[in-house]
């Protein structure tokens, strides 16, 4: 009879084993980019949140030093093949290389005539070097480079108009890229008692205020999961470093830098239905930073009294 007994409970205990590994599995899977999932059942409060990292701030510097900027580290590792670019934070559908080298390249705008040379009687046609219906030679006499038909020998043929080459593409410096923008899940683990940011995807942008961005505003590049951004930045660490300015002998791993929390960041979008920015939802850039202070301020007081009641 104890035999039997023993045996049932080892069954059981085997099964609920099982069972909890199951689950362990189940929601801790780093499909959402989590570098460190936590599991749904520890999970007491969660609130998502967007974050701009301006890498020309002096905190950041470290992690967008010459040579070392974490936009290089990033891009040349999509080039090798080592990593792969989303097109947005919900990870569902991918760019190849090529399409995340034309997110980031400008075409150079055309140079024009200036004032002075149009005072001066000079034309666009001439400046594109006859590619309008005549060209002046600069004596006086003019040639026609492009034509629609000609006769020869009583027969009318006809001549394929040429057409202006684009302007040639360029891509952008690293140095141009430095603004980043950072999803992360802030998460009270009631196991553990405190609380995480658990950060899910980084995407690079092309700043607004570049002059060759004709648009105006930001362009995303491309996202990245963070799982994949840290097995990179492990991988290379010769190149993915934060600088340390007090000392060359104590220069971090990028990993390290965002575990640790080095680097500033303000709050552009915290989860709401409309999925609204703070400063479509307050309407004006001024109104959206300041209801950036204040969002982070409320996360602060949210905590505080976590461990006050």
């Amino acid at each position: 009879m104890n035999k039997f007994l023993s045996l049932a409970a080892l069954t059981a205990g085997l099964m609920l084993s099982v069972a909890a590994s199951a689950q362990e599995q189940a929601t801790t899977a780093s499909s959402n980019g989590s570098n460190r999932p936590i599991p749904n059942s520890d999970i007491m409060f969660s609130k998502t949140i967007w974050r701009a990292v301006d890498l020309r701030e002096k905190q950041n510097k470290p992690m967008f030093s010459e040579g070392k900027e974490i936009s290089r580290v990033i891009i040349e590792a999509v080039k090798r093949g080592e990593l792969q670019v989303y097109r947005n934070d919900s990870l569902t559908t991918t760019y190849t290389p090529a399409e995340m080298t034309s997110n980031m390249s400008y075409a150079e705008a055309s140079a024009g005539l200036s004032d002075e040379e149009k005072a001066a009687g000079f034309s666009e046609q001439d400046a594109g070097g006859g590619w309008g219906a005549a060209s002046d030679d600069g004596w006086g006499s003019s040639s026609k480079k492009k034509t629609t038909a000609s006769k020869t020998k009583g027969k009318t043929k006809a001549v394929v108009a040429k057409t202006p080459p684009p302007p040639p593409s360029y891509e952008y410096r690293y140095k141009d890229l430095y603004q980043m923008e950072l999803k992360e899940d802030m998460i009270f683990d009631k196991k553990r008692s405190r609380m995480y940011h658990d950060i899910k995807t980084i995407t690079l942008l092309v700043p607004a205020t570049l002059g060759a961005n004709t648009s105006g505003i930001e362009k995303p590049i491309g996202t990245f999961k963070y799982s994949d951004l840290v097995r990179v930045f492990r991988n290379n660490p010769d190149k993915a470093i934060w600088f340390n300015s007090q000392n060359d002998a104590q220069h971090k791993n990028l990993a390290d830098a965002f575990e640790l929390w080095l680097f500033n960041s303000y709050i552009v979008k915290v989860s709401n239905p409309n999925d609204s920015r703070l400063d479509e939802i307050y309407g004006g850039q001024q109104q959206g930073v300041l209801a950036s202070q204040q969002a982070a301020s409320d996360l602060i007081e949210y905590e505080y009294n976590l461990w006050s009641f």
